[in-house]
């Protein structure tokens, strides 16, 4: 039982800092979430070589995720909004509601890809054995 909440434990910072399900080693980005250059995915993991984009057209599931994230933002800052100002003036909404998505959209952009890879992939799973060879090596 504790070595299953030990695994569950690593899966949160893989996550977080946006590496390879597989392993949970290698980045599944080239570089970071607010570069002007864009968010480039790496086509394999460099680390152990697999394939994020499953097939064709993978990562339009994102949008799903996306879109989950995007609503429970919106209504966060309605619900913020309304209790800390009282206002009925539907162009302060919009005007936070936007801004704050404008923001947060490469957030939502990285995390629903990595979501989507560590979650809703089937088939795709933490592989422990490649773990412990990965900490037996860097032990020598």
């Amino acid at each position: 039982m504790k070595n299953q909440e030990n695994k569950q434990l690593k899966m949160w910072p893989a996550i977080i800092q946006a590496k390879c399900p597989r392993w949970r080693v290698g980045k599944i980005y080239a570089n970071s979430m607010y570069s002007f250059n864009g968010q480039n995915i790496y086509k394999t993991c460099p680390h152990c070589g697999m394939t994020y984009e499953r097939e064709p057209g993978y990562f339009y599931s994102a949008m799903y995720v996306s879109y989950a994230f995007i609503v429970a933002e919106l209504v966060t800052l309605g619900v913020g909004t309304s209790i800390l100002t009282g206002s009925n003036n539907p162009w302060l909404y919009i005007a936070v509601m936007l801004s704050v998505v404008v923001v947060l959209a490469p957030f939502n952009y990285r995390y629903s890809r990595v979501l989507l890879l560590h979650w809703l992939t089937p088939g795709l799973h933490y592989r422990t054995d490649l773990s412990r060879d990965h900490s037996e090596n860097q032990s020598t």
